[in-house]
């Protein structure tokens, strides 16, 4: 964004605001994080602003194996078994041969033997309850990582904002 011109780096030092050509003049001091190119080294810039802003898109958390992970913790939601990911696999509530569709809202993480104990059935025939209904996760992924704390950030994010605990 920097680079086309849509945003700029601030200094969170003294709130300078630069260009890309602006900041890729400056030297990174001793200490200071940089990306390495070929014949330079640049800053990396840790606030930036956009020159013009138009609120904040609203697309949601897409779906997708990886987020369907976090969203469950890799939990199975039938027996509550926390499993590494090999051993989970993606269950559809609704079965996919009865119309249901890979969504936030039929798919959940099951372990291998609640999968097969389900089958192609719902969790009411088989005699299985899920923990949690499943739903669209609320967190963005880019912030979910609050336990990365850059500290000239403090300058432009409220200490509230470093308190909160990710939903769960």
């Amino acid at each position: 964004m920097v680079y086309q011109g849509t945003a700029l780096i601030v200094d969170p030092e003294d709130f300078s605001t630069y260009t890309w050509s602006d900041w890729t003049q400056l030297t990174p001091a001793e200490g200071e994080s940089f990306i390495q190119g070929v014949s330079f080294r640049l800053r990396v810039p840790e606030v930036i602003t956009l020159r013009e802003y138009d609120g904040v898109p609203h697309s949601g958390v897409p779906f997708s194996r990886r987020n369907l992970f976090k969203r469950d913790h890799n939990t199975c939601q039938y027996c509550g078994k926390q499993c590494p990911p090999d051993q989970l696999t993606i269950d559809h509530v609704i079965p996919r041969a009865r119309g249901g569709e890979s969504t936030w809202e039929n798919c959940v993480l099951a372990c291998v033997d609640c999968n097969r104990k389900k089958g192609n059935r719902t969790p009411e025939e088989a005699g299985m309850k899920l923990r949690r209904k499943p739903t669209r996760p609320k967190w963005r992924p880019i912030y979910a990582a609050r336990e990365i704390r850059i500290e000239s950030w403090n300058r432009f994010i409220s200490e509230a904002y470093w308190n909160v605990t990710l939903e769960r």
